[in-house]
Parts: structure tokens; sequence; C-alpha cells
């Protein structure tokens, strides 16, 4: 009972966030059988995890959290040195002094809590789960064994079915009747939501499949409300934004930023929220190692930084991101390559001059290891291609008076007659953003960037896949 089990891990992690009304918290734990000198409590954030303070032993397997300001609100453990074994408490405005009673052997299943009703609730309902654990473990042994007759395990199957419908129920029942209450949020926004399966039963399996990922990423935060404040400090958040983003979403840079966008407008009535993940995606996309991902950052840029929704950016941080964003805008995958002069054995060239159904742009300098360990793959992938009309450019990022030097490495290395040229203008430089060394562009019969940031040994491969998309692509039309 996959379902059950993934309830009860997720639910262990509660959560709580919101301003702090009372002055001061004071949280006292008693842990029996343990006799460590000092516990640590701690709450996440994203998909890490800080610790906030310590507490020495007052008495005997006694600890106390104190502090003069109020926790905020979210999902918080206490961890017990050295092995860091752990239970979990939600932190609200309105609850945060109590006292927690738990066992060494049992942390988390032994937990009573005095002065918190937010955490008696989670914790009973968390007792209520672990049981329909046991029975769903014991229907899945069942399942398991290969001797089972195909009745009995037919079933056990029904059996399983019936419990997982059961507990969903009986989850959305709590919650309705705990409305309002912190721990209700953190069980509710952990439901999922169930796509009426009766609906694509007539079709295909591909189509079906089709159709159940589509229900899936449109119902995705139907119970999880991203404008809730108090879901950034809990420990499924980020999980299941990163899921969304990453698996649910296609992983085209157009269809990602849709994706970020539709969860930033859901999470626009929770600022602090909303700082945290447009920083997040922005970060993510701007170290991204995936070819044609900096469009997401130069979207993140232009839609939020560049139009005042980041208050909290500095004027010459902003600066740096505008900047860095107008120069990777004009290379993006499916722009038309700026264009540039190139000078070859005494004769001036446009780039875009140039007829070829695929032009191959290759930046290097002779005093960069990576470049020149990149030659050989070059010089193997320009021997398999220039029978088929590719052109490869070979632009040696160096000032003119050292361009002697370029041709003579060539030279020497054995490297093939490619069309090996210069740009005495240097504009190349800042059109490129070359500010490291190789870069390498593929580029279509109109010059428009078919795709780039490619290590030169992959180059064949991303070769013989564009090519091939092209012949399909051709085929269609025809």
């Amino acid at each position: 009972m996959k379902a059950l089990i993934f309830w009860t891990c997720m639910l262990l992690m509660l959560h709580t966030e919101g301003g702090a009304i009372n002055p001061a918290y004071r949280i006292e734990v008693t842990i029996a059988g343990f006799s460590g000198p000092k516990l640590y409590l701690g709450y996440y954030l994203g998909d890490k995890q800080y610790v906030l303070d310590t507490a020495e032993a007052i008495a005997a397997n006694t600890f106390v959290f104190s502090g003069a300001q109020p926790l905020k609100t979210g999902v918080y453990f206490v961890a017990l040195p050295p092995k860091n074994d752990f239970f979990q408490i939600l932190i609200s405005p309105q609850e945060q002094s109590f006292s927690i009673q738990t066992n060494q052997e049992k942390l988390q299943e032994a937990v009573k809590i005095e002065g918190s009703t937010e955490n008696a609730l989670i914790y009973a309902h968390l007792r209520y789960l672990r049981k329909q654990q046991g029975k769903a473990a014991a229907i899945a042994e069942i399942i398991k064994q290969s001797e089972t007759k195909k009745t009995s395990r037919t079933q056990a199957e029904l059996k399983q079915q019936q419990l997982n419908t059961n507990v969903a129920q009986a989850q959305k029942k709590w919650v309705q009747k705990n409305k309002g209450t912190y721990a209700a949020t953190i069980i509710g926004a952990n439901l999922h939501p169930v796509p009426p399966l009766e609906s694509f039963a007539k079709l295909d399996s591909l189509e079906k499949s089709h159709q159940l990922w589509m229900w899936t990423r449109q119902h995705y935060f139907d119970y999880l409300p991203l404008g809730d404040s108090t879901l950034l400090r809990t420990p499924f958040l980020f999980e299941k934004i990163d899921y969304f983003i990453r698996t649910l979403t296609p992983q085209h840079p157009d269809s990602i930023c849709r994706a970020i966008d539709t969860v930033l407008y859901q999470m626009s009535q929770a600022p602090e929220t909303f700082q945290f993940y447009l920083i997040h995606f922005l970060n993510s996309f701007a170290a991204s190692n995936f070819v044609g991902m900096d469009a997401v950052y130069v979207h993140l840029v232009e839609k939020y930084y560049n139009t005042g929704k980041a208050p909290w950016v500095s004027v010459d941080q902003l600066a740096k991101l505008s900047t860095n964003a107008k120069k990777l805008k004009p290379l993006l995958i499916g722009k038309i390559a700026p264009d540039i002069s190139l000078e070859r054995k005494g004769q001036r060239t446009q780039l875009h001059q140039i007829q070829s159904p695929y032009t191959v742009l290759f930046f290097w300098r002779y005093d960069c290891s990576h470049c020149t360990e990149s030659l050989p793959a070059l010089k193997k992938f320009y021997e398999k291609y220039a029978a088929q009309g590719i052109t490869l450019v070979a632009i040696c990022v160096k000032p003119t008076q050292e361009q002697p030097n370029c041709a003579k490495y060539l030279q020497e290395n054995q490297m093939p007659e490619w069309f090996n040229a210069t740009d005495p203008s240097g504009k190349y430089f800042g059109l490129y953003n070359l500010e490291t060394t190789p870069q390498v562009y593929i580029l279509d019969q109109q010059k428009e960037i078919l795709s780039k940031q490619i290590p030169a040994d992959q180059l064949e491969l991303v070769m013989d896949k564009i090519i091939e998309m092209n012949k399909k692509s051709r085929s269609k039309v025809e």
C-alpha cells in the first residue's frame, strides 16, 4: 500500500507558518532513556534543514528550548545528537509554550504533548495512520508471496484498494472536521486529487496516459494552497513544487517558464514564500547545465526583476541581473545568431553569408586547455560531416597580433582546413558573451541557433539528432 506509506511519511513532516503573537517561546522536552547533554531544535526551509536553538539538560532527560523572540510558524524538529534521530512538532503563533514527553526507543510513536492542541491533533491522526500502515503491510505481504493463489491474490488486491479508499476518505473527513487548525492545513496540503478514471476508460493506453498526465498537472495544486504562507517552512512544499517543475512539466524552456509563472502567481499573496521561490528559481536556472535553460533565467529577470516585483534586490544587483539577461537574450536557442565579420586568408565575409545547411561555430584559444582538448573530437566531427555540406567555423578568441599563434597551433597539430577565421573588429567577443571558452553553437541554414554549450565529444550525437528531427519534420510537411 504505497499511497498510505507515502502519506505517513509526509504527514510526519508537520509544519506551520505565520506571524508570531506570543512574546517568546518555551518548549520543554523530556526523553526517557536519553542521557545526552543537549538537544537541537531546527526547522525546514526549501530542501534544507537549519538548527535554530540548542538546549542543555536542566534535569535528568529534560531540556528546555526558550527564546526572547517568538518562533515563526512551521514544522520544526527536535534532534538527538550524536545520531540526530528526531521527531517533529508544529509551531503556530498561538502555541509557543508547551511540553513534550517521549521515549528514545520509540521516539515518534511515544510522543505525548501537553499545552498544544495542534500537536495533540496531528499526533492522534498519525497514530491512526500507523495502524492503517500495519494493515497495509500485511496485505502487501500476501500479494508479494509468489505461491499465493490467484484468487487469494485478487482478494488481497481488492482489500488493498478498499483500504486506500477508506484512508483517503478518512483523511478528508478529518481535515473538514478540524478545519481552521494548522494541523488540518498540513494534512490537507498532502491530500492527492483523485482523477476520474472512468472518464478515460475507453481510451487506448497511450492516450489514457497522456490524458491522465494532463489532468494531474491541471489539478496538482488543488489541495496545496501555495498562497498560504504557513506552508513555507514545511518539509514537503519544496519537494512538491520541484516535482511539478522538473517531472510533471515538459523540460522545454517555454513550458518551464509557464509552470514557474503558475507557481509564483499562486504565491503572490504570500510575499515571503514568493521571494524565497523566485530567488530559488533564478539561482537554479542561472547555474543549470542543461542546454537552453538560460531562457528561463532571462524570463525571470525580465518578468519579475525588471518590473519591480523583486523589491528586496539592491540597485547594483538588479543592474547586474538586467545586464546579464540582456547579454544572454540574443543567444537563446531559437534566436538568429548575431552576424559577425569573418576574415580568412585575406578575404572577408559575413557569418550570415555562409551557405550551408548547418554551421558549427567554435570559439577557442590555443592557450585554453579545455579548448585544445576539444580539438581531436572536433577534427573527428569535421571529417564525418564535411561531406554533408556542414561548415565548421573556428574563431580563435585572441587579438589580431596573436592570431598567427592560432594558425601555428592548428598547423602543428595537423588540424583540418576547416573555416578558420578571425574577426578583426573583435565585436564577436561581446556579441557572443565570450567570458569563457570553448563555446560551440549549431546554426541552421537561416543561422537560427539550434543548440549550444555542447562538449566537443557530444557534438556528433547532437548533430545526428538534429538531422534526424529535421528529416522527420520535412516528411510530415510533405
